[in-house]
C-alpha cells in the first residue's frame, strides 16, 4: 500500500482527506501518461456512484484528463464491475471510478482500472503519488486542437446492462425476488436485469439523494433485506453496496447468505459440472473456518490470499481459476469478468437455484459457519500495533489456546486508521474471550483512538 492509494483505490473524507485538486491532478497524469507511452488521443473511462461529491470528482477528472490532451468517457451513475467491463471490452486506455464502496457519503474515492478491466498496476501508482507529491514535474497542457474532450459514453453503460441481461441461463418468471441497492450505483441497473428475465422484482434503497448511500442499507446493513424478504414472503433477496461490486444474498427464510457461502454453493455447482478448473477455490484469510471444512468433505482444494480482490484476482489469473472471493461478498468468475461484480454474482446464484430446482437454504446445506467475531479498533498507527512484541506474543497464546478448534487473525484495514481483530471457534464463548483480550491489550498498549 502506498500514501495515498490503499488495497482498494485513494480513499478518505471527501474535500478534507481526498480533494478536488488530487482528483484533476490524478486525470492530468493519466491523461498525460497514456498520451506519451501509446500516442494518439488516450480514451479513458469515467464512472461515479450516488455520492453528493462524486459529481466534483467526476468533473475535477475530466478536467485533468481533458487538459493534457485525453478524451473523457463519462458513464455517470453506474458501477465498479461496469467500467472495469467497458474499457476492457471496448479498447479504452483505463478506468476510473469514483466510489468508496460501503462507506458513508462523506468519503468518497478513486480505483483506477487498467486497459484489461483490472485494478492499476502498482508501478502506475506509485508514479502517480509522486506526482500528487511533487517529486515530479508536471506535464505540459495541451492547446489548440489538442486539447481533449468529454464524451456522453451513458451507451456503453447501457451495453453492460445488456451483457448482464445475456448471463441469464434461465428465465426468472414465477420467482419473487428482492433487491437492496443501497441507494448507490445499482439503483437502476439491477432492476432492468431481473425484469428483463422475468422475475417480479421487489426494490429497496433505490431513492439515492446524495447522502443516503449505504445508509442502514445495502450488504451492510442486511437486516433491513432480512425483514423485507420475510415480511413480503420473497424467493430470495440480494442486497449490494454502494459501487454494486459486493452481493450478499438472503434466503427465503430471512437467513443471510454470505461471500464464503456464496463460494461454497457456486463452487459445488461448478465441481459437479466440470467447470471448476484447477479443482481450486481462491479464498482470502478471512473466510470461515467452516467453508473449508465443507470443501475437504466434498474433495474440492482452496487457497488464501490477503484480503482484497485484487489479491484473489491476481492468484486467480496466474493460476487459471475460474472462482475466488472474499466473505464480505466480493466473488470473482473470472470466466464472465476481471473485477467482483455484485449484479453478476447474484445471476450466478440464480442459476445454481433454478439449475438444482431448490431454494437457497437449501443449496446451503452441508455448510456448517463457525461462530465468528470482528472488532475494528481505530488505532494511532496500524503498523506499531502488528509489529508490537507484546501484542504479537498475545496472538500466539491466544493461537495456541484454541488450538484446532478455532483461529486469531489481527490485520490492518487497507483503506482505513483500524486494525481489525477477528476470531474463529466451536463456540461464541471462545470467540468472545479470544478477541476480549487482545483488543484490552492493544487498548492497554495506548494504540486505540
Amino acid at each position: 500500500m502506498g500514501k495515498y492509494f490503499g488495497t482498494d483505490g485513494f480513499r478518505g473524507e471527501a474535500g478534507k482527506i481526498l480533494t478536488a485538486d488530487h482528483a484533476y491532478n490524478i486525470g492530468r497524469f493519466l491523461g498525460a501518461h497514456f498520451k506519451k507511452n501509446y500516442g494518439d488521443r488516450p480514451r479513458i473511462a469515467i464512472g461515479k456512484d450516488t455520492r453528493r461529491s462524486s459529481y466534483m470528482f467526476e468533473y475535477a477528472l475530466a478536467s485533468g484528463i481533458t487538459s493534457s490532451g485525453a478524451d473523457a468517457y463519462l458513464l455517470h451513475v453506474t458501477t465498479t464491475p461496469s467500467v472495469s467491463h467497458i474499457v476492457r471490452t471496448d479498447g479504452l486506455d483505463c478506468g476510473i471510478m469514483v466510489s468508496a464502496s460501503h462507506n458513508p457519503f462523506y468519503d468518497n474515492g478513486i480505483k483506477l482500472i487498467n486497459r484489461y478491466g483490472e485494478k492499476m498496476e502498482e508501478s502506475l501508482i506509485e508514479k502517480i503519488e509522486d506526482f500528487l507529491d511533487g517529486n515530479t514535474p508536471p506535464p505540459d497542457f495541451a492547446t489548440g486542437e489538442e486539447i481533449g474532450c468529454s464524451v456522453d459514453y451513458v451507451s456503453g453503460r447501457n451495453r453492460y446492462v445488456g451483457y448482464l441481461i445475456s448471463l441469464g441461463v434461465y428465465s426468472f418468471k414465477g420467482l419473487r425476488i428482492g433487491l437492496d441497492c443501497a441507494n448507490g450505483s445499482a439503483w437502476h441497473i439491477a432492476k432492468s436485469v431481473f425484469d428483463a428475465l422475468g422475475a417480479t422484482t421487489y426494490v429497496i434503497n433505490a431513492q439515492p439523494d446524495g447522502t443516503n448511500i449505504n445508509e442502514k442499507a445495502g450488504s451492510t446493513h442486511i437486516e433491513e433485506l432480512q425483514k423485507f424478504v420475510k415480511n413480503n414472503k420473497l424467493d430470495v433477496g440480494f442486497a449490494f453496496d454502494g459501487d454494486a461490486d459486493r452481493c450478499l444474498c438472503v434466503d427465503e427464510k430471512g437467513n443471510v447468505v454470505t461471500g464464503d457461502h456464496i463460494l461454497y454453493i457456486c463452487g459445488k455447482y461448478m465441481y459437479e459440472q466440470g467447470e471448476l478448473f484447477n479443482n481450486t477455490v481462491v479464498t482470502t484469510v478471512m473466510s470461515n473456518l467452516g467453508l473449508y471444512k465443507a470443501f475437504d468433505r466434498l474433495g474440492i482444494t482452496y487457497t488464501k490470499t490477503a484480503v482484497g480482490d485484487k489479491y484473489v484476482y491476481d492468484y486467480m489469473t496466474k493460476n487459471g481459476c475460474r472462482l475466488g472471493g472474499e466473505q464480505s461478498g466480493h466473488i470473482i468468475f473470472s470466466k464472465y469478468a476481471t473485477t467482483g461484480d455484485g449484479i453478476l454474482t447474484s445471476l450466478k446464484i440464480m442459476e445454481v437455484l433454478l439449475a438444482r430446482k431448490k431454494t437457497l437454504s437449501m443449496l446451503s446445506e452441508g455448510l456448517i459457519i463457525y461462530p465468528q467475531k470482528l472488532v475494528n479498533i481505530r488505532v494511532t498507527d496500524k503498523t506499531e500495533v502488528v509489529e508490537n512484541s507484546d501484542i504479537k506474543n498475545a496472538v500466539k497464546e491466544v493461537s495456541v489456546w484454541l488450538g484446532n478448534s478455532g483461529r486469531v487473525l489481527l490485520r490492518e484495514s487497507g483503506t482505513e486508521p483500524v486494525i481489525r481483530v477477528m476470531a474463529e471457534a466451536d463456540t461464541s464463548e471462545k470467540c468472545n474471550k479470544a478477541v476480549d483480550v487482545l483488543v484490552k491489550i492493544i487498548k492497554d498498549k495506548g494504540f486505540s483512538i
